[in-house]
């Protein structure tokens, strides 16, 4: 059996550059965000005719197209996704990553784009529970990747990420023509980052509130940085 890869983020992580290096490399089937939009629309396609309508169909389905090749998906935590929770041993035979950014910059894009985004959605807290659940659930610690680290040595962190998850490196998958993709065409707003891309590039974005500047903003940061600290403990 093919693995079955799932990369676990907070918003605004640069996951999506990740999973287009993923597209690039032509073996791998890659689902983009697939329990955000079940989440969000109520089903969620899986290939030819197939969709998934429940958090246990979509595993199921995962593991059924990793029949015929690998099979990654790029998943954020903008949501709490309560089944996997509820049945972590769902969550064996899947091999787990996450990738985790610097939360000043990351809850400033974040609230850039969504001003209304609450403490919860940012993200880390989640992510961290969900760590420690898979880790658990699998007795495999999972592969931590720091954004800083991806965008400065991307062949090196790909290189480890593949090692990791069973899969040949392919360094000429590290750039890409830039452009819009169908795989995050529903959610396009978040991703022109990631459009306008061809590698990884360590942009550094300015934005007019701060978690420096901006009260509800900094009760973000103080909430999650905690959360991001034990994360990146765990970084390779």
């Amino acid at each position: 059996m093919n693995p079955v890869i799932i990369m676990w983020a907070h918003s605004r992580s640069a996951s999506t550059a990740f999973l287009r290096m993923m597209i690039e490399r032509g073996d791998v089937t890659v689902l983009h965000e697939p329990f955000l939009a079940l989440t969000e629309e109520g089903a969620v396609p899986l290939g030819g005719q197939a969709m998934a309508r429940s958090e246990k169909d979509l595993l199921m389905g995962l593991k059924e197209l990793a029949r015929v090749r690998p099979v990654f998906v790029k998943e954020v935590l903008d949501y709490e996704y309560p089944y996997l929770f509820d049945h972590p041993g769902e969550l064996a035979g899947i091999v787990h990553t996450f990738i985790v950014r610097d939360p000043k910059p990351t809850i400033s894009s974040h609230y850039a784009i969504k001003p209304a985004v609450t403490c919860a959605e940012i993200g880390y807290e989640r992510l961290h529970r969900l760590f420690e659940l898979v880790w658990s659930a699998t007795g495999r610690r999972p592969l931590v990747i720091r954004t800083e680290r991806l965008v400065r040595e991307p062949a090196k962190v790909a290189e480890v990420f593949c090692e990791y998850a069973g899969l040949p490196f392919l360094p000429r998958a590290l750039t890409w023509d830039s452009g819009d993709r169908p795989e995050w065409r529903r959610t396009r707003r978040w991703h022109l980052d990631a459009s306008s891309s061809a590698g990884f590039e360590d942009r550094r974005n300015t934005y007019p509130d701060t978690v420096d500047n901006h009260p509800a903003l900094k009760a973000f940061y103080d909430h999650h940085l905690p959360f991001y600290q034990r994360l990146i403990q765990h970084d390779f």
